[in-house]
């Protein structure tokens, strides 16, 4: 068994292809195959489970994973430790946002992270605060930021933005006498309602809030599950229902009158917007950097 074996299992483990590791790995699918298949024959077990489409884990596989990944991403930071990359390859940085971060707090972090360390590589990829979660805890990625806090081992958080939850509505006659009226929401138990998808920071936040005012989410009527928060906004306008989203994702529809938002009353407003990182994992100088830019940018005092 060697380094090169356990980095192409690792790669095709995280891409789920052959030919996407064989890429980002600078080899030929046959030699990444070749890789993986001695390592199966070695530890006399099988690896993955193949088929036309995808490339999954078996039961073994994900066992030797969680060793493996650790063993290559020690190797890499021993590399960056002493300088030893190839040619100008520098550290990535590979970050999991949930979709209000990703999209609305994200570009300011980058904008700074990059005027203060040119030529450093960071690798963003956008999903569901349950995903984001996960990809740290299995340290499938250095750095996250998430909606919400799940329980899950050797993860710690950060706050580092108050985001405000707003009910959205159409601009119409019948909601704008709404608003004037009553800060009263329990009139949400009547309206076709539209969420986020399941695993969604946003979606477990309103639920929680929602809660607190004795209103149960089994009671709300909800006629679509929609991942997509643009694709929410303007179904909100065509008139399919009302939601639950981020105040910073609607600011520009509020601002010119295309959407009403209501704030839900609570005692503490908002939701905590966190970095997440993984305590048992050695983060690396790049990762240190990215988040030393967070706490600067968002003004992040200490941790809790």
């Amino acid at each position: 068994m060697n380094l090169k074996q356990l980095e192409a299992f690792v790669e095709v483990a995280q891409s789920g292809s052959f030919s996407k590791a064989a890429r980002r790995l600078y080899l030929t699918q046959p030699t990444v195959s070749a890789h993986v298949l001695s390592l199966e024959k070695e530890l006399d077990v099988r690896l993955f489970v193949r088929n036309t489409k995808e490339v999954g884990l078996t039961e073994e596989g994900q066992r030797l994973f969680f060793h493996a990944k650790q063993m290559v991403d020690l190797e890499k930071k021993i590399e960056e430790e002493f300088g030893q990359w190839r040619g100008e390859e520098k550290q990535c940085v590979a970050i999991a946002a949930s979709t209000v971060p990703a999209q609305y707090l994200l570009p300011p972090l980058l904008a700074r992270f990059n005027m203060k360390y040119p030529g450093e590589q960071l690798k963003i990829t956008e999903m569901d605060s349950s995903q984001v979660v996960e990809q740290i805890a299995e340290r499938r990625a250095d750095i996250g930021f998430t909606g919400t806090v799940l329980e899950k081992k050797h993860c710690k958080y950060l706050p580092f933005y108050r985001d405000e939850m707003v009910i959205i509505t159409p601009n119409t006659e019948k909601y704008r006498s709404i608003k004037n009226t009553s800060k009263d929401i329990s009139w949400i138990r009547k309206e076709h309602m539209i969420l986020r998808e399941e695993g969604s920071g946003t979606r477990k936040e309103a639920e929680k809030q929602f809660r607190s005012l004795g209103i149960m989410p089994e009671e709300l009527n909800v006629v679509a599950s929609i991942g997509n928060q643009e694709t929410i906004k303007k179904s909100v306008i065509q008139g399919l229902g009302i939601s639950v989203i981020s105040s910073l994702a609607v600011r520009e529809e509020t601002e010119s009158g295309k959407i009403l938002a209501f704030p839900i009353p609570s005692e503490r407003a908002g939701r905590d917007i966190n970095v997440v990182y993984n305590r048992n994992c050695q983060l690396s100088r790049s990762a240190k950097r990215f988040l030393k830019t967070v706490k600067e940018v968002y003004r992040v005092k200490g941790e809790k």
